[in-house]
This record gives structure tokens, C-alpha cells and sequence, in this order.
């Protein structure tokens, strides 16, 4: 099951959009047609003569005059200014930590609720039994839909639909400059942080975004089973802006600029976990059953592709985007789970004083002894 979704991750290159896979930069919009550009809402603008060099570098025909005096300011100076970094690095380690921070308090509350919720369950199959439901009754239908649902695609749910909210909005033509603004990452532009975490929710391509979240999908009950659903979220949340850093890194080091986008990276994170985790799985190639391989090879081949890619300079992928994601799904599977979940106690009891007033209590009471 989970190299069938692997396998699509591989052969998605096939009808991509021109923005195509995860970080894919925009120079593919050169290749758009005038009327599709107009269909999406895309405006040329007039451009001075020195703009319009570095637009041609670039790519992107549809920036305004503010955008092509970013990028040429940028690359005036130096196109490998690593200072630009130094927000995108505090925000990467904020982030993350705010991201297991949030799972850790999540978790703790969920272990409160359980009970209730068991109390709650009783009650309802005997409300169940007292007044019983009709048998074509929709709700009832989609309760039992979503029970059937292993723990790993219901948690993984409301990151399809958010993709697919975020999908529709790139349709909008009136929206598009807002959705190249935030929802894409580019090193050049003057918004850096904000689309370090939204990019990983934005695919222009129908295909691209059906192939991630099939990956997404197929893969989520043994992450989910391996971390449980608060360590997995955060996660997938954490490798998404880590994975959009090391594309910012290896854009400023190649001078390779352009916006990216998708979910690749955050996927290869979960990719890399799970195989890491179980490197001996057996996994056939989709249209190929009949070959099969263990899943640390498969693991060893993506990074051996995404490493040629870098190296080589191919265009079609943000390839250090997904070494990011692989290199992190890697780290923390061996390491990381250590260092940062397994010493989370502290901050639960923090929150816990702070949830229940055991702060203050305990303050009075050491104060009269």
C-alpha cells in the first residue's frame, strides 16, 4: 500500500500544470499561452529596460512594478544574500517548536476527554436503542463512514480538505496575485515567512494535488499508528516550513530563483519516517506488482534522484526542498523523537499548573510552611 502511493509520487510528472511539483519555480510560466495567463487573471505590466532582465531571469511574466523592484534590488546586491535568511531561520525554529508545543497540549487534553467521551459513547448507543435512527438516515450513513476510517485518514482529513479549499482559491482569477504572494515560496520575494507554511497547502495542478494527497492518504495509518496523531501533525506542520527553508537555502546558494509549491515536502518527511522506521517492508512499484523492493531502498533511490537533481540543476522539482523533507523525516525518526517528544513532560506539567490553577496552590502552600 504504501509503495503504490509511492509509485504515483514518482510518475506525477507526467500532465503536471506549469507550475507543476512541489516547488516547482515559475519560468514554466514563460511557457504559458497569452490567453491561459489572461484566463487566470495574470496582468503584464510595463517594465523598464533594466526590470526586464531580471524578469527574464526569474521568470515570472505577471509581477507588478513593487515585485520587479524586489527581485531586482535583490539581485543587484547580491542574489546570495544569506541575511535574507535570518527571519526565515527564527521562523523555522519557531514554529516547529510552537508545532509540538500545540501536539503536546493536544494530547495532554485529549487523555482528559476520554473519559467523558466514553460516558458520552454509552449514552448514545442507548439513545441508540431508544429512539432508533432510519435506515436511509444520511447523518447516520456518514458516522458510520467515518468510523470505519482508520485514526491515520481521519487525522489526515482535514489536511486534504485544506489543500482543496486552497486549490479552489487558485481558480479564482481575482485572487491570484494574493495566492502567488502567500501561498508561494520564493527567497526573492519581500513576503518570506507566512508562505513557508502555506505553500505546503497550495497546488495549482488537479493532478498534483490528487497525486500528494493520495501519497498523503495511503501512508497515513502506519505514521499515524507509529508517532499517534497529536507527534504526526506536528510533524507533517514542521517539515512543511523546514522543507520550504532548505529550498530557500538552495536557492540562495544556486541563484536558481522562483516561487514553489506543494505538499512534497512535507510528504517526503512522512515517506522517509516510515521507511526509515520499517526499512525491510516489501514494496512493489504501482503498474509493476510483480517487482519488489525493501523500503529502505526506496528511500535510498528518492535521495539518490532528488541529490542527481540538485546537483545537475534540473528544474522541474525544488529537489532541495525534498532532500529537506527526507533529511528531517530521517533525523527525527532516529533522533529527533528523543530529543524533542520523549522530553515533553515538562511543558505538560507547565500547562497542566496552568490549567487547573495548581501554580497558584502550590505557591500558598509552600508560603505557609
Amino acid at each position: 500500500m504504501a509503495w503504490r502511493s509511492y509509485a504515483v509520487l514518482f510518475c506525477r510528472t507526467a500532465s503536471f500544470c506549469p507550475t507543476g511539483e512541489l516547488q516547482v519555480t515559475i519560468t514554466f510560466i514563460r511557457r504559458w499561452p497569452h490567453s491561459f495567463q489572461q484566463r487566470c487573471g495574470f496582468r503584464k505590466v510595463p517594465r523598464k529596460p533594466e526590470a526586464k532582465k531580471v524578469d527574464e531571469e526569474l521568470g515570472p511574466a505577471h509581477l507588478d512594478s513593487s515585485e520587479v523592484a524586489s527581485h531586482r534590488q535583490l539581485h543587484s546586491s547580491s542574489p546570495r544574500s544569506f541575511s535574507r535568511l535570518l527571519r526565515p531561520v527564527v521562523f523555522t525554529v519557531g514554529f516547529t517548536g510552537c508545532s509540538f508545543g500545540s501536539a503536546a497540549i493536544w494530547q495532554y487534553e485529549s487523555l482528559k476527554s476520554r473519559v467523558q467521551s466514553y460516558f458520552d459513547e454509552l449514552r448514545a448507543d442507548w439513545l441508540d436503542k431508544v429512539r432508533p435512527q432510519k435506515r436511509g438516515d444520511t447523518r447516520k450513513e456518514l458516522n458510520q463512514w467515518w468510523n470505519s476510517l482508520s485514526e491515520g485518514q481521519r487525522t489526515v482529513t482535514a489536511i486534504i480538505a485544506a489543500n482543496f479549499l486552497v486549490f479552489c482559491c487558485w481558480r479564482v482569477p481575482s485572487l491570484q496575485r494574493s495566492m502567488i504572494k502567500y501561498f508561494t515560496a520564493d527567497p526573492a520575494s519581500k513576503t518570506l515567512c507566512l508562505p513557508m507554511v502555506l505553500s505546503t497547502f497550495s497546488h495549482f495542478s488537479f493532478f498534483h494535488m490528487a497525486a500528494n494527497m493520495y501519497v498523503l492518504w495511503s501512508f497515513s495509518s502506519s505514521a499515524v499508528s507509529m508517532l499517534g496523531r497529536e507527534q504526526f501533525m506536528a510533524v507533517y506542520l514542521s517539515a512543511g516550513v523546514i522543507s520550504s527553508f532548505v529550498s530557500y537555502v538552495g536557492k540562495m546558494a544556486t541563484g536558481r530563483f522562483g516561487p514553489s509549491l506543494g505538499a512534497s515536502g512535507a510528504i517526503m518527511t512522512i515517506l522517509a519516517a516510515v521507511c526509515t522506521q520499517m526499512p525491510e517492508a516489501k514494496l512493489a512499484i504501482i503498474f509493476l506488482p510483480m517487482f519488489t523492493f525493501t523500503a529502505g531502498n526506496a528511500l535510498k533511490g528518492i535521495i539518490a534522484m532528488d541529490t542527481a537533481g540538485l546537483v545537475l540543476g534540473w528544474k522541474f522539482f525544488d529537489h532541495a526542498a525534498h532532500l529537506g523533507g527526507a533529511m528531517f523525516g530521517i533525523w527525527y525518526i532516529m533522533f529527533g523523537h528523543k530529543l524533542i517528544w520523549k522530553n515533553r513532560e515538562p511543558f505538560v506539567k507547565l500547562w497542566h499548573e496552568l490549567r487547573t490553577g495548581g501554580g497558584g496552590n502550590g505557591g500558598q502552600r509552600g508560603g505557609s510552611e
